[in-house]
């Protein structure tokens, strides 16, 4: 395989706010796909997500939930985080935890030098303030109900001693780096806001400090201070590759920086488009080469909200249609700059049809076929017929299609361009009736081609789908006998070694769903999940009484 150099990608870290729903868990899933794709096309990648654990938030949480200190909450938390990336198969290279002493060590010495080098500036904040999102707005930026922008929530003044960062230093830079990087900020709409709604308008200073509660890293020259959170999550992503603000860099972060590519969600665009870069520049250091602001998945059309019911967990999810079949459908149904929706039904229905009747089918005809005829032996004898060329045209020019869509990680689009030799490969079957040509035996070695060509095609579409759906990929592989192919060889057509044994019986890579029987089982996940919510909320408001504080 080429060596194509180094690609560095990072989530967002997780907030340890409480479990995260596949909404958060579509982020994980879709930085996978890319570190997976771009690892089996000859890049030298290293991944890099998380948990973010400072806050206010945080400190209230952990007081809700019982805990006694909010260490042991985020403790909790980060390690359900780490869980859910686990079982959907995230293939990251660290797991960094702003708790972990490397990352404080290097928030205490990057706040320091931003003050002696007189970026930070002692003042008092007087503003509007919301805990839900740990972020201070103007009434300006409000919605028309005077809620947050973002989430929606109560907003409240609120009036500390903090320090500031001087943002308006580095604003023209910023600026002109943008424009003259549009590849920078992506998609498109995404820079626009930015730029117009924010950067031109004029920028505030930001607080980088909060001194009304002590869950943060401590301000080494001022203890009643702690680095306001964006200030410390944000930096995980040169911490977590060994940064060293004295110039004592791990060769990990001398290799890898500046990132290739941060993928967000668009509700923090903010933060990483404007603040982090400014930050970047205050420490002399390149900016990541693009921050992808992707869009929400939605449960029919709203957010998810355990307060609403209509929370979806990636677990539950995994248990009823396995873990491939969900990646499979965030990956698929999420757009490239609208929001997606998921709902049981519409998960139902793309298993059924997608993964069982088109991918499923495909492999287990086959192979069935190969078994029946010829004992499972696959060659081709070279009876070709027109018929044959556009399929094997379709397959052979996959790849590069596919690649061109990741290169502008149009993920959902690659996936429908894979799935398009398994659905042409179904015609295939249809238009070739391997049963007829069966029944003739002066056929054989015709037949012997069709299915040839039908397991040569399988073979390159499970390889361009192996960093989508790993799991499935393999078993298919293991199916038809053979490795997966390297991604240089799959513009070639007719790679499949002569004479290869397929597996015996049918490949039953998915079987279909009820979606009677599956909306039954999530009713009963959802009262479940109900009664959970409720219990919570009763605990929460009794240790929230005992701890004083309501």
């Amino acid at each position: 395989m080429k060596d194509k150099g180094k690609y560095y990608l990072t989530t967002a870290i997780a907030y340890t706010s409480g479990k995260p729903h596949i909404g958060n868990n579509y982020e994980i899933v879709l930085a996978d796909a890319i570190a997976r794709y771009k690892r089996a096309d000859g890049y030298d990648v290293h991944f890099l997500t998380g948990s973010d654990e400072h806050g206010q938030k945080i400190e209230i949480r952990a007081i809700e939930a019982g805990c006694a200190t909010p260490k042991e909450f985020v403790d909790q938390t980060a390690a359900e985080i780490k869980r859910l990336c686990d079982l959907l198969g995230a293939s990251y290279d660290r797991f960094i935890r702003t708790t972990d002493a490397d990352h404080e060590a290097q928030i205490k010495k990057i706040f320091k030098r931003f003050y002696d080098q007189g970026d930070i500036y002692k003042g008092s904040y007087d503003g509007l303030y919301c805990q839900e999102c740990e972020a201070f707005y103007t009434k300006s930026q409000l919605t028309e109900e005077g809620n947050c922008p973002v989430c929606g929530g109560p907003v409240k003044p609120m009036a500390e001693e903090a320090y500031f960062f001087k943002m308006s230093k580095y604003a023209d830079r910023l600026i002109d780096y943008i424009n003259t990087h549009p590849e920078f900020i992506q998609p498109v709409a995404r820079k626009n806001e930015m730029m117009n709604n924010f950067l031109l308008p004029g920028l505030q200073d930001l607080c980088v400090s909060r001194s009304s509660f002590k869950w943060g890293i401590q301000v080494d020259f001022d203890p009643n201070h702690v680095v306001y959170v964006w200030l410390d999550a944000l930096s995980n992503y040169i911490t977590g590759i060994g940064y060293d603000c004295d110039g004592n860099n791990d060769p990990l972060f001398d290799k890898y920086w500046p990132a290739d590519l941060h993928l967000i969600g668009k509700d923090i665009v903010r933060f990483h488009t404007i603040y982090w870069p400014i930050f970047l520049m205050a420490l002399d250091l390149p900016l990541p080469k693009q921050i992808f602001g992707h869009p929400w998945l939605l449960q029919g059309g709203e957010k998810m909200s355990k307060s609403k019911g209509n929370v979806i967990y990636a677990d539950d999810l995994a248990d009823l249609f396995g873990v491939d079949a969900v990646r499979y459908f965030v990956l698929h149904e999420m757009p490239y700059d609208n929001d997606g929706v998921i709902t049981w039904e519409l998960m139902v229905e793309r298993y059924n049809s997608d993964l069982a009747n088109t991918l499923g089918n495909l492999v287990s005809r086959t192979v069935a076929m190969s078994n029946k005829y010829f004992g499972g032996i696959v060659e081709d004898t070279g009876a070709a017929e027109p018929v044959d060329a556009e399929l094997k045209e379709l397959v052979a020019g996959t790849y590069e299609r596919v690649e061109a869509l990741m290169e502008e990680l149009r993920v959902a689009d690659a996936l429908t361009e894979i799935f398009k030799i398994f659905k042409r490969s179904n015609k295939y079957i249809d238009e070739t009736e391997p049963w007829i040509l069966a029944k003739d035996e002066g056929r054989q070695a015709r037949l012997k081609t069709v299915l040839y060509n039908l397991t040569e095609s399988i073979s390159v579409g499970i390889s361009l789908l192996a960093p989508f759906m790993p799991g499935s990929a393999a078993e298919a592989a293991d199916a038809i006998g053979v490795p997966l192919r390297d991604f240089e060889t799959l513009s070639t057509f007719g790679l499949y070694p002569n004479g290869t044994k397929v597996r015996e019986g049918s490949a039953v890579l998915f079987a279909r769903k009820d979606l009677k029987q599956v909306l039954e089982a999530t009713a009963e996940i959802t009262r479940r999940q109900k009664e959970a919510y409720e219990e919570s909320q009763r605990i929460a408001q009794e240790n929230l009484r005992k701890a004083g504080r309501i």
